[in-house]
């Protein structure tokens, strides 16, 4: 598994192109509400495994926090500790960042994953592009 900070536009697309597979192809996502106006402010990673993109995220600073957006793994990879891989080096490039609070909005299906990395629930749910999320934050 190799995580990267995204440094060209070739590893960006690769990040998109996961990002279109899990959020628009599978969970029905508009692509005009995936790919966002926040996309030129972001520090967006990408993993690899075999030279091939399959787990991406991103990260921007609001109100004070490292949020933290997007993550997604292809289903293929899902299981294999990706996820937990991308959500490290983003921690690891926040702190670098001295970022000590990280603030992500999860679906309500991947609050146990969060959870198990230290993540609390800090609102009730609400609905982000028809799919149930909660707010959840850490300190790192």
């Amino acid at each position: 598994m190799n995580v990267k900070v995204c440094e060209n536009e070739k590893e960006i697309q690769d990040a998109f192109s996961v990002r279109r597979t899990v959020f628009v192809d599978e969970q029905n996502v508009p692509e005009e509400e995936e790919i966002d106006q926040f996309e030129e402010d972001a520090v967006h990673f990408v993993s690899y495994q075999e030279g091939a993109p399959v787990a991406a995220g991103r990260l921007r600073v609001v109100d004070g926090f490292g949020k933290v957006e997007r993550i997604c793994v292809l289903k293929e990879a899902r299981n294999t500790g990706a996820g937990k891989a991308i959500m490290r080096e983003i921690e690891v490039y926040a702190q670098k960042k001295a970022l000590h609070k990280l603030k992500l909005n999860a679906q309500t299906h991947a609050i146990p994953f969060y959870a198990n990395l230290g993540y609390e629930v800090v609102s009730e749910e609400f609905l982000d592009a028809g799919i149930p999320h909660k707010t959840m934050i850490k300190k790192i």
